[in-house]
C-alpha cells in the first residue's frame, strides 16, 4: 500500500492537498505525519531520500514522489478509472492550468495569511498585493466554470484535483475573512461544507501542538463552516454499539450525542467524531439521524 507522509493537519496546506487527493477518490493508502514542531521536515524525511518535504507518497514499487502536483499525475497515470482530472479534453485542460498556478502562484496570500484551521480571524486586512490575488482567483474560478460548463459547486465539473488545490485557499479565504464575490463565496462554502475537508480539519482540530510561528494577532470569531452538532466525550459506556465505526475494533472510548452514548476504539477516534460529528459518514451510520435521513 502506499504511505503517504504528511505534515500538521491545521497548518500544512500542501499535506491537505496531498490527502485528498487519496482520500477524495478512496485510494488505498496509509498515513504517517511528520510533525511540524521540531522545524526539521527534511531529517524526519532521511529514509525516503530524496525526498525532503511533505507531502510525499511513497509508492508500493518505492516509487518516491514529493510535491503534491507530481502526486496528482503519478496517481492519474496509476488509477485512470478514478476520474482525478475531468474526462473532457477542454476541461481537464482548464483544471491541470489552474492547479499548476495555484501550485507555483500566489505567493502574498500564502505569506499574509498562513493556513491555520484553529482559527477564524476578523479583523485581518489585507494589503493590494493579497487583493491582487484574491481578484486573480476570481477571475481563474470563473473562466473555468465557464470554459468547462459547471453546473455544480466545482470548478470544471465532478470534483477534481483542482478543486483538491484550491481547498487550503478557500480555508485562507475563510480563516481570514476575505473579501471575494458571490460566486467565489459559493465555491469557499462548498469546501466548507465537502465532508472531506470537514474531516481533515476534525483531526486537525484534535491532534497536534499548538505552533505559534503560524499565529497572527488579530480578532478570533467562530470558524464559518457549518455549525457542528454538539457531542460530549465520556468515561464509560455502555454504547450502542460494541465495534468502533471506522477501525470495526472493540470500543473502550466514548461520547454522548443527543441522548445516546457510542464507543470508539481509541481517543482519536472519539475525539475526531466529537469535534464535528456529521462529518463522519461512518459514525453517523450509528445514529437515529441517519436513519431519518437528517444531518
Amino acid at each position: 500500500m502506499t504511505l503517504l507522509l504528511l505534515g500538521d493537519r491545521a497548518y500544512s496546506s500542501w499535506s491537505l492537498r496531498g490527502w485528498l487527493l487519496f482520500h477524495r477518490w478512496n485510494l488505498p493508502v496509509t498515513v504517517q505525519n511528520v510533525p511540524f514542531e521540531h522545524r526539521d521536515v527534511a531529517a524526519q524525511l532521511a529514509a525516503y531520500a530524496p525526498a525532503r518535504t511533505v507531502p510525499t507518497a511513497v509508492f508500493e514499487d518505492g516509487a518516491v514522489v514529493s510535491e503534491s502536483l507530481a502526486i496528482a499525475e503519478e496517481l492519474a497515470s496509476r488509477h485512470p478509472e478514478a476520474g482525478i482530472w475531468p474526462q473532457a479534453p477542454k476541461a481537464r485542460a482548464t483544471a491541470r492550468t489552474l492547479a499548476a498556478e495555484m501550485h507555483a502562484g500566489f505567493t502574498a496570500l500564502r505569506s499574509a495569511c498562513p493556513m491555520n484551521l484553529r482559527c477564524a480571524y476578523t479583523t485581518f486586512t489585507p494589503d493590494d498585493a493579497v487583493l491582487a490575488d484574491l481578484a486573480r482567483l476570481e477571475q481563474i474560478w470563473s473562466h473555468a466554470r465557464k470554459t468547462s460548463g459547471a453546473s455544480g459547486p466545482w470548478l470544471c465539473g465532478d470534483y477534481s484535483a483542482a478543486d483538491a488545490f484550491f481547498a487550503p485557499v478557500a480555508a485562507r479565504i475563510a480563516g481570514y475573512g476575505l473579501p471575494v464575490g458571490e460566486e467565489a463565496g459559493a465555491y469557499v462554502t462548498a469546501h466548507l461544507r465537502d465532508p472531506a475537508f470537514r474531516q481533515w480539519r476534525a483531526m486537525a482540530l484534535v491532534r497536534g501542538a499548538d505552533l505559534p510561528w503560524y499565529a497572527r494577532d488579530h480578532d478570533q470569531g467562530r470558524w464559518p463552516g457549518p455549525e457542528p452538532l454538539v457531542a460530549t466525550s465520556r468515561d464509560h459506556g455502555p454504547a450502542v454499539n460494541d465495534t468502533c465505526p471506522y477501525s470495526g475494533k472493540p470500543v473502550s472510548h466514548f461520547l454522548t450525542m443527543e441522548g445516546e452514548t457510542y464507543g470508539f476504539c481509541n481517543a482519536f477516534c472519539r475525539d475526531k467524531t466529537a469535534v464535528d460529528p456529521a462529518a463522519w459518514p461512518a459514525f453517523m451510520a450509528l445514529t437515529p439521524r441517519q436513519v431519518a435521513g437528517l444531518r
